[in-house]
């Protein structure tokens, strides 16, 4: 038996006297595809944010890759592989839709002090971000500034941001909020 991609172990975490998580143990198999299902206020995004290191639990581990990671900071479990979308959409609006891909490939290959340099021109990068985009179902929206997609499709475009740094595990925060039936299925 192999080891999960992620394990959690009686993973804890108090707001003063609110309990957000209760011994939380999961494991996440490699390829496999679970969901968090609760109301607002379950816990959900406060375990996400336990998981990519921007909470700290108050006790309890986390693995990832067999590594323990619970005191990692976040840009180590995202060097790690660990990638995560959130509840509000941040994409840059005033950029395309694959200059927003471009721009988060480039930042997940090291390669962010190269940002006064035209995306555009890098074919690789470009070809890469239009591949992205096509993963998600936004090839045809590629030079639309972001601010003129909807709400749905900038989730779309946020994904494709995620991905480009090709994680591990992706963990989505709401991830069909804002979106139509055909979208979710995408």
């Amino acid at each position: 038996m192999t080891e999960p991609l992620l394990l959690t172990d009686r993973l804890i975490k108090r707001f003063g006297g609110l309990l957000a998580t209760d011994n939380v143990s999961i494991d996440v198999a490699h390829g496999e595809i679970h969901a968090l299902i609760g109301p607002n206020g379950a816990g959900k995004t406060t375990l996400v944010s336990q998981l990519t290191g921007g909470l700290a639990p108050d006790s309890g581990a986390i693995r990832f890759l067999g590594r323990d990671v619970t005191r990692l900071p976040v840009h180590a479990r995202v060097r790690l592989g660990l990638a995560r979308s959130f509840q509000i959409t941040s994409v840059l609006r005033d950029f395309s839709a694959i200059e927003n891909v471009a721009l988060a490939q480039q930042a997940h290959r090291g390669h962010s002090f190269r940002f006064l340099a035209n995306v555009r021109r890098d074919t690789a990068r470009t070809e890469a971000a239009r591949r992205g985009l096509a993963a998600v179902g936004l090839e045809a929206r590629a030079d639309i500034p972001s601010s003129a997609l909807s709400h749905g499709e900038q989730r779309q475009l946020e994904i494709a941001m995620a991905l480009g740094g090709e994680p591990r595990l992706l963990l989505l925060d709401k991830p069909m909020a804002g979106m139509g039936p055909e979208e979710s299925q995408r």
